[in-house]
């Protein structure tokens, strides 16, 4: 399977487990040199990083979803996304590079209609394609997910849901859909 039928496959079923509705966002963060089958941050690739963008920018469009996409850690691994996905978030001044950023966020940025640059986002699931660290911008309560995509390329991949927190002790009854 190509890159992009990996990256498809991986997307695709995250999204059905976690079984998210239009105006979701979904995190992903991906080492393009994991994919590669190299050490994290030594062999960037735009051109690995422009088969995944598409996959799973084609498939969040399809679907109705926000796509965010996290920076290596030299950005403090910032967000780039579609403004309108988040209207009353603080910008922040960057434009992610191969080498400052990551290639897929690169990627993200030219490829988005109306990209803008955050410090955090709370996404209601994630995909995290070569060990990454996305947690930081689930929503509180993260649910790992097993997937049977769980590679593309050499990368390994992660995948969280997210679900409310419950509150209100013993007595408390719980929206089984919200689970």
């Amino acid at each position: 399977m190509s890159i992009y039928e990996q990256t498809t496959a991986a997307i695709a079923e995250l999204c059905e487990k976690a079984n998210l509705k239009p105006g979701a966002i979904v995190v992903v963060g991906c080492s393009t040199s994991e994919v590669l089958g190299a050490k994290i941050g030594t062999n960037s690739s735009p051109e690995v990083a422009e088969d995944i963008f598409r996959a799973l920018h084609d498939f969040t469009q399809s679907k109705g979803l926000y796509l965010a996409v996290q920076c290596c850690e030299h950005l403090n691994r910032a967000i780039i996304t579609e403004r309108k996905a988040v209207p009353f978030a603080e910008p922040v001044n960057v434009v992610p590079q191969p080498k400052a950023g990551g290639s897929l966020a690169t990627q993200a940025y030219a490829g988005f209609t109306d990209p803008v640059a955050v410090e955090e986002i709370k996404a209601d699931a994630g995909l995290d394609i070569g060990f990454t660290l996305i947690g930081m911008h689930l929503k509180k309560v993260a649910v790992p997910l097993r997937l049977e995509n769980n590679t593309i390329g050499e990368a390994m991949v992660l995948a969280a849901r997210t679900r409310p927190k419950f509150i209100g002790g013993i007595r408390a009854v719980y929206d089984e859909n919200m689970l």
